[in-house]
């Protein structure tokens, strides 16, 4: 049998490309940047045809760095950054516009246009999703009212709509010669386009957004063979695996079972908890959606918490303030001070997600004083990554009806050892980081491995997770609670900046 599994995993700001082994051990990997497109204030764009090249270089980087060749593949999964909106030309498989990314707010007004008639929530009962700037049917809706020709085009059946996985997906599998137009459950759940009971497109809000049903891929599981693969390196080698990223995080960290948990800490953090076989409504202002599908097994869902800004808060120490050269020195700039000096900083540049939902939120850093120094502002950026995913914890806990024991950890962030035992302190939890840290990435191999075969079910998957280091409590109750308390105040002089 073949003995590698290969995983596209493209983010929020750079590609990747990992090969695994069936114990889940990276055996060559290779990433790069692209850039982050900021045409005016609130709007987040990718240059789609830069991510498609920075795929198929990582693909030739890593696949040189490891001397493999395409025979050595048994299949390649596809995890992505999910809601990010791309339309193409059918006959050119040019992009018509630049990549919407998940964090843009352009579509604000549609939201609270749409949300006048019928409210916010007026489709979350099919789709598990309220109304909000966060997902891809209203960023779709954008690109067909302002681009010049484009909803003539795409009635006219010459446009595709893809997030960017279908993109990825079309182009590596033969893009104008034949290429797949895909996109799995996951996926498909984050659009606002998806009924979750029927997993389809709903014509009920194609209608009322008025989106045509032809430029949609079809939706398939989540772990089945696509296609074959065209680029040179892999050329001929299966796609048989499709996750969004934080799904693919859940299934590489093996959260099989209700009530298993982790939470991602990248450009965002997100907190994903395991329902089993039926979704959850939610009434503490999380997402319902779907975890995974397995071939022609049953639809496993979610319940998840999405907090906007996370990782992306570092980068915005490091690029905007210029107080750290390179992200991994905030541990060092934090650990120079005590505590957080009374500094919180809420950063809600894109508005804040849950469980607030609050479009007319924007960030604010509360508590200075003269005593604050650039130590106490990178204790506070850490610090807001913490009291976000408490926030959602609390929240989860109350739909799910679950108490949850530990969290299991994943993404860029939990090498930062000062976050993570903060992390424990203020949620009450033991913090769990497993012995293999790329959990997106490996949950992308690992299902285009159970459709190609090398994994005969998710017991073996479950196997191969290890863990690597616990985090335990140790504040005082008293001072935990104070923390929070403050955190909260804060939370709240952000709420309705822009009216």
């Amino acid at each position: 049998m073949k003995a590698y599994l290969g995983a596209i995993d493209q983010g929020t700001t750079s590609t990747r490309f990992m090969v695994f082994d069936r114990g889940g051990r990276v055996v060559a990997a290779a990433q790069k940047e692209h850039e982050q497109i900021f045409p005016q204030p609130g709007w987040v764009e990718h240059n789609a045809e830069e991510i498609l090249q920075r795929t198929r270089e990582v693909i030739a980087e890593a696949m040189g760095k490891g001397g493999l060749r395409a025979g050595d593949l048994a299949g390649i999964g596809i995890t992505n950054q999910r809601e990010t909106s791309i339309v193409w030309e059918r006959a050119t498989g040019k992009p018509v516009y630049n990549a919407i990314v998940w964090q843009d707010m352009r579509v604000a007004p549609d939201v609270a246009r749409f949300s006048a008639t019928g409210g916010q929530d007026r489709f979350r009962a099919k789709t598990g999703l309220p109304l909000s700037t966060y997902f891809s049917a209203l960023k779709l809706r954008w690109i067909l009212e302002n681009v010049a020709g484009a909803r003539a085009l795409a009635e006219a059946g010459e446009l595709l709509f893809g997030t960017v996985d279908s993109y990825v997906a079309w182009h590596l599998t033969g893009g104008t010669r034949g290429g797949v137009h895909v996109t799995d459950v996951t996926n498909a759940s984050r659009t606002q386009l998806m009924n979750l009971g029927t997993l389809d497109w709903d014509e009920e809000i194609l209608k009322t957004f008025e989106i045509p049903r032809g430029m949609l891929a079809e939706i398939r599981a989540s772990s089945e063979i696509y296609g074959q693969a065209v680029f040179p390196e892999v050329a001929g080698v299966p796609l048989a695996g499709i996750l969004g990223d934080q799904q693919a995080a859940l299934v590489g960290q093996a959260c099989f079972k209700p009530g298993e948990v982790k939470n991602t800490y990248g450009t965002g953090c997100f907190l994903l908890m395991n329902v089993g076989e039926r979704a959850v409504p939610s009434t503490c202002g999380l997402l319902t959606t779907v975890a995974y599908r397995f071939g022609k097994e049953k639809t496993c869902y979610a319940l998840e918490g999405s907090v906007a800004i996370a990782g992306a808060l570092v980068q915005w120490l490091r690029d905007n303030l210029g107080l750290i050269e390179k992200s991994s020195d905030i541990e060092q700039l934090a650990r120079s001070v005590k505590d957080n000096g009374g500094v919180y900083f809420v950063p809600a540049f894109s508005g804040l997600y849950a469980p607030y939902w609050k479009e007319g939120a924007r960030g604010v850093i509360a508590g200075l004083t003269r005593y604050a120094g650039k130590g106490h502002l990178a204790r506070a950026v850490l610090e807001a990554t913490a009291f976000q995913t408490r926030d959602v914890v609390e929240a989860m806990e109350k739909d799910s009806g679950i108490a949850l024991d530990s969290l299991r950890v994943d993404g860029g962030m939990v090498t930062n050892d000062l976050l993570m035992q903060f992390q424990a302190d203020i949620l009450n939890r033991e913090v769990v980081r497993p012995v293999v840290q790329e959990t997106t990435a490996l949950g992308a191999a690992y299902a285009a491995g159970l459709a190609t075969g090398v994994f005969s079910s998710k017991d073996e998957l479950r196997a191969n997770w290890a863990v690597e280091r616990v985090w335990k409590p140790e504040l005082t109750q008293e001072r935990r609670e104070e923390f929070y308390r403050r955190w909260k105040m804060a939370v709240e002089r952000s709420f309705d900046w822009e009216g």
